[in-house]
């Protein structure tokens, strides 16, 4: 294995890397001189991307031998990397590499004549896999995705023993210099859609990377203002290893806990591991109701709100509804300020330490609650609305979606209060027109749905028995679609 020279010298090599890298104004760069067997050389890494156990037995194990004159007598300088023992050890291509590889979190080894060899060496800190908070199950397995891209990809080949998927590694931005790893199975992923996010990466020009997958997100599709998200977000790699047998392809960025699925549509989004976890009848029962529940979550308080305020055309079994007494606050502002209130709830119990959140929780919702209702800011029948709303939202499995949820649900409200029951029901028909205009890498967002594929919304309606399941999703493209 000939190794190829990079620099004229160890010494430009060391004058050369110490400059760039900023040697003594950095204290985790670490370019020292050593001896492998009998051949000097320089190590170069950086301290805390690397395992230091790792590091030391590398260098114990290549101490000269007796044997060691008799081998360097017999062989060329340039397979010196030949007996070089340890397993994950390759020469460098160029001074790019080096340099990368040495970011990353590998060992550079520089030798006399300018030559470079690295050794793969890392140890990233971070978590364990635990389970994920956003996406917990009854019964399934309690590992997640964490912020370990080796670990991450290793999570998702242990339920894919599969030769055929592939993980390509590609480099992005200019200084933070991320990793990510277009991941799918050859022969049942699209071949035009892996170019196709393979193209997008090439693309980006950008200095860094630092919000990784969101930021990746919008970098890839030009997601923009557009509220709904582009792509799954999933941090349990069950549901990833699921997604690419059905043809998906999978984004995995360092340092995040998520992994990105494309292509998806909006009942991506709405269905959940437990369905897949309980009898195909539960799964189902659980499905209409995480569906029904996002209908209730964007078209409940608009709704509610026009038949209250329009009671001429309230049915007379529904005569109940509406505050008979809507009290000197308009009701627009008290289910505008309900919802927003909601929303600093949320906030803060994501700001709060922990064991706090409870009480923080319940002191928000009863005790405020209920002295809003005395002191006349609120009605009752609004907070009940507004609370039921939260409720079902939160039961959403994509916080991306939840949100986005909200978004139409006020876009509505301020139409019906402006316009009326005409207003409602043209926000209803502008909400429909544009999530059946949105095309995220050429797949309707409505899908089976608009374009309507019958068998296809049966299936995405239903949980059928696993054992039918045998059709991969048409957006996927998949080369095969019956799955054996």
């Amino acid at each position: 294995m000939t190794i190829k020279r990079l620099y004229d010298s160890r010494d430009q090599a060391k004058e050369q890397l110490g400059a760039l890298f900023g040697e003594g104004e950095t204290f985790d760069f670490v370019m020292a001189d050593i001896h492998l067997r009998e051949e000097p050389a320089t190590m170069v890494y950086m301290n805390g991307l690397v395992s230091g156990q790792v590091v030391t037995e590398l260098l114990t194990s290549m101490q000269a031998d007796d044997n060691w004159g008799e081998l360097h007598e017999l062989m060329d300088r340039s397979n010196f990397l030949t007996f070089f023992p340890y397993h994950a050890a390759g020469p460098a291509k160029d001074v790019e590499e080096l340099i990368d590889a040495v970011l990353s979190g590998q060992a550079a080894f520089i030798m006399d004549d300018g030559s470079a060899f690295l050794a793969d060496v890392r140890e990233y800190p971070g978590r364990q896999p635990e389970e994920p908070d956003n996406e917990k199950v009854v019964r399934g397995s309690r590992d997640g995705f964490t912020e370990n891209f080796l670990q991450n990809t290793a999570l998702i080949r242990r339920r894919l023993r599969d030769p055929a998927l592939r993980f390509q590694i590609h480099r992005v931005s200019g200084r933070s210099r991320v990793d990510v790893a277009i991941g799918y199975i050859e022969g049942v992923a699209n071949s035009d859609h892996v170019d196709m996010i393979r193209d997008r990466l090439a693309q980006i020009d950008h200095d860094g990377l630092t919000m990784t997958d969101k930021q990746l997100e919008e970098m890839l599709f030009k997601q923009r203002f557009h509220p709904i998200p582009f792509v799954r977000f999933t941090e349990r790699p069950d549901i990833c290893a699921a997604h690419l047998l059905e043809g998906h392809i999978a984004i995995v960025v360092d340092t995040s806990p998520s992994v990105l699925l494309v292509p998806t549509s909006i009942f991506h989004h709405l269905q959940h591991a437990e369905e897949y976890r309980q009898a195909p009848l539960i799964g189902s029962g659980v499905r209409l109701l995480r569906f029904t529940g996002f209908l209730i979550s964007i078209f409940l308080l608009p709704l509610w709100y026009m038949l209250v305020k329009h009671s001429e055309h309230l049915p007379a079994a529904l005569d109940f509804l509406g505050p008979k007494d809507h009290g000197s606050v308009p009701l627009l502002f008290q289910i505008i300020t309900a919802d927003a209130g909601i929303e600093f709830m949320r906030l803060a119990a994501i700001h709060t330490p922990t064991p706090l959140t409870t009480a923080m929780g319940l002191i928000a919702a009863v005790i405020i609650g209920q002295i809003a209702i005395d002191v006349g800011l609120f009605t009752a029948e609004v907070v009940l609305y507004v609370a039921l709303t939260a409720v079902v939202t939160f039961a959403i499995p994509s916080y991306e979606l939840s949100i986005a949820a909200k978004i139409f649900r006020a876009g509505l409200l301020i139409l019906s209060a402006l316009l009326g029951p005409s207003g409602f029901f043209i926000g209803v028909g502008i909400l429909f027109w544009y999530l059946c205009s949105v095309k995220p890498m050429g797949v309707p967002y409505l899908w089976p749905l608009v374009p309507f594929f019958p068998n296809a919304l049966r299936r995405v309606v239903i949980r059928f028995p696993m054992t039918e399941n045998a059709i991969r999703p048409f957006i996927t493209d998949s080369p095969v679609r019956k799955r054996t």
